[in-house]
């Protein structure tokens, strides 16, 4: 994954599954919350989530929950997890907040 924590922007995906676990969710309960936030524009395929998924275990963004032994396992999101995002939102207003000023100037 090539999320950048120093410079704080993170991949549009890794962004949407860490919103998507501010609920628990299992892995096909995560694609479909990304496929209808983005009316479809973003559709993961299992293999890149779960990859995406260990990564954020490492990362300690986010954790199983519940009962680990059950078939669909879910995840959900650490309190350091909610602090990147927090940081992505800050670092996105900024960006539209400054495209805004630079196009209502033309």
């Amino acid at each position: 994954m090539r999320d950048n924590v120093k410079g704080g922007a993170l991949t549009e995906v890794t962004f949407y599954i860490l919103l998507a676990l501010y609920s628990p969710r299992h892995g096909y309960d995560i694609i479909r919350f990304i496929g209808e936030k983005t009316g479809g524009r973003l559709m993961l395929g299992a293999g890149t989530l779960y990859g995406a998924l260990k990564t954020l275990q490492e990362k300690g963004w986010i954790v199983p929950y519940g009962e680990v032994g059950g078939r669909k396992r879910e995840y959900t999101i650490t309190a350091s997890g909610r602090e990147v995002c927090k940081k992505e939102l800050a670092r996105l207003r900024e960006l539209v907040s400054v495209a805004e000023q630079i196009m209502e100037k033309t």
